[in-house]
């Protein structure tokens, strides 16, 4: 028989209170979620439902008030903020809807910063940095600054930020939501070939559209887990080319 691979997240009964005493906010209420190696999944909720906590719980920006997160099995609640940032920066890559690039910068430059902080050395770091702006369709435009690209040109850098650390796990915080559609399709078609070569791919979305290009969609509503679905036939966006395993190595 086989063993049973360890889920790479669990959310067991998690809470996250926000204001306790009269004012509380009940953000998540006893979620149970399992996420198994090499999933794309969708998080779906309206405004406030709880959905951005719950991608802050996983990432380790926050901590739940109770319950138990295990990434990879370990239980995260035994760590202090430290261990918590390391494991974090080792596992985890972060893809938000504004960018969140520095406009001094290259998308070179913006690309090599997780890499810079590791200490990962100069030559080392721009040629994984020029690889991964490359992969995105970015060789052409590494050395323009945020306020040259566009909207899409800059989430790409934003992705190719992130895939130079080669995270086992990436997020995706509404990372078209500020993206016009064909722009938005381009992000799914990197998002999708991140998934087919490993990577576990976790996306909030208020878009039903962007959330039938996952496997699976969680729905929350009210800080609750109201509905786990598969989806049978996700969606395919417009082919990318993702010729790059990353600083680690590749997978899968």
């Amino acid at each position: 028989m086989s063993p049973v691979a360890t889920p790479v997240i669990e959310l067991r009964q998690v809470a996250k209170i926000y204001n306790p005493g009269e004012a509380a906010v009940n953000a998540l209420d006893h979620v149970d979620l399992t996420i198994e190696e090499g999933e794309m999944v969708a998080i779906m909720g309206p405004s406030g439902s709880g959905k951005s906590t719950m991608m802050n719980v996983i990432g380790m920006l926050d901590r739940p008030t109770s319950g138990e997160y295990r990434l990879l099995g370990e239980d995260m609640s035994r760590k202090n903020d430290n261990q918590l940032a390391e494991e974090r920066n080792r596992r985890i890559g972060f893809i938000f809807q504004n960018f969140n690039l520095l406009s001094r910068l290259t998308a070179l430059q913006n690309a090599e910063l997780p890499l810079l902080y590791r200490g990962v050395p100069g030559p080392e770091r721009r040629e994984t940095s020029r690889k991964a702006l490359e992969a995105v369709g970015l060789g052409n435009r590494m050395h323009h600054r945020p306020s040259q690209l566009s909207g899409g040109e800059s989430q790409r850098v934003a992705i190719a930020r992130t895939i130079a650390t080669d995270p086992a796990i990436v997020l995706g915080d509404e990372p078209t939501g500020n993206l016009d559609s064909r722009s938005g399709a381009e992000v799914m078609a990197i998002f999708q070939d991140l998934n087919r070569r490993g990577r576990t791919v976790i996306i909030v979305t208020h878009d039903e559209q962007i959330a039938h290009h996952c496997k699976r969609i969680v729905r929350v509503r009210d800080g609750k887990l109201v509905r786990d679905e598969v989806v049978s036939q996700p969606l395919v966006a417009s082919p990318g080319t993702m010729p790059f395993a990353g600083a680690g190595g590749g997978r899968g």
